[in-house]
């Protein structure tokens, strides 16, 4: 769930946004990822 969340979002961003904001933006996701993942219980 972590993973595959995480990797969508940042294809989005990636493509939404210039390289560098993109690469920045992959922290941010990272947590929000986890963040979804351990709400929905799913470890």
């Amino acid at each position: 769930m972590f993973w595959t969340l995480w990797t969508v979002l940042g294809i989005v961003a990636d493509l939404a946004l210039p390289f560098w904001w993109g690469m920045a933006a992959s922290i941010p996701l990272g947590v929000l990822s986890w963040w979804v993942a351990y709400r929905s219980d799913w470890f």
